[in-house]
């Protein structure tokens, strides 16, 4: 939920700033930097809450703390990468490819009911794949259309 309303209210207040400030919406900017922001938002998340992202992954996923520094190493150079004009769209793509290859992390640990920020198995369930697939598709969509498609 909180990478949602990072991506928002960040969206929400360039969108309008934009407008106001240089007369026009810039929907794709805006749309980067937000994805940007959430993405920084996110790796921290890595680095401090490493025991309970950790739990996140089969056992039988090798190096599983290394594996979570290396994702948190990823978002952030993907929300570099997004201002990065000649590798702008690549980064667009590897960030979707990204969002589907973590969704399983995220269904197992549904499923395996991790609190991820606590690091015990008193999380939310499976009920909470209702909101997560989809917050997905939307991470997917977002960074098609403000990093890829721009309009």
């Amino acid at each position: 939920m909180k990478p949602l309303l990072v991506l928002l209210s960040v969206f929400v207040v360039l969108f309008v700033t934009f407008k106001i400030f240089r007369g026009h919406y810039e929907f794709a900017l805006s749309g980067r930097i937000a994805m940007s922001v959430m993405l920084l938002f996110t790796a921290l998340g890595h680095f401090v809450f490493t025991k309970g992202m950790t739990m996140m992954l089969p056992s039988f996923i090798p190096f599983k703390t290394e594996m979570v520094y290396l994702t948190g190493i990823l978002e952030i150079a993907g929300a570099i990468g997004l201002f990065l004009p000649n590798f702008r769209v690549i980064i667009g793509w590897l960030l979707i490819v990204f969002f589907l290859l973590i969704l399983p992390a995220n269904i197992y640990a549904a499923f395996n009911n991790i609190d991820y920020q606590n690091g015990t198995f008193e999380g939310n369930g499976p009920s909470y794949l209702w909101f997560r697939i989809p917050l997905q598709l939307l991470f997917m969509v977002w960074t098609y259309l403000s990093a890829i498609k721009v309009y």
